[in-house]
């Protein structure tokens, strides 16, 4: 199966939890046993999973990540003026790959699967990928 869900997000940086929608992707396809690969087809956002119980680990890693990757730095030579987004893509990734069994995702107790914007807000589409086994 292959699906695409739609990301609209409302922040230069922000990280949605698209859990859910994965986990309906699987159900919807009844999609049982092996693994799904959850890939945001953008140079600015990525996919990372992370604690989904405390909204302040969200906070924190943008926080830091703005830290690390500020949005202005002199030393930035890409024309559109979003190098810290393309920095904080490559650093967080494009893709997570999750173990499916029994029709569920092994995700830790307080793990969660989060789409990460760096340069919005935009109209964003994430691509949901199931392989048995």
């Amino acid at each position: 199966m292959l699906k695409r869900i739609s990301v609209k997000t409302n922040q230069r940086d922000e990280m949605q939890d698209i859990t859910s929608e994965v986990r309906s992707a699987l159900k919807e396809d009844s999609f049982r046993n092996g693994i799904v690969i959850v890939y945001s087809a953008h140079t600015t956002a990525g996919i990372t999973i992370n604690e989904n119980a405390d909204p302040d680990v969200k906070h924190d890693m943008l926080m830091r990540l703005d830290e690390v990757y500020p949005w202005e730095h002199p030393k930035y030579r890409h024309g559109e003026g979003n190098s810290a987004s393309h920095l904080k893509t490559s650093t967080v990734g494009a893709s997570q790959t999750i173990i499916v069994e029994d029709g569920n995702m092994i995700l830790g107790t307080w793990q969660g699967i989060y789409f990460c914007e760096f340069d919005g807000p935009r109209n964003r589409t994430v691509y949901i990928k199931t392989l048995e086994g």
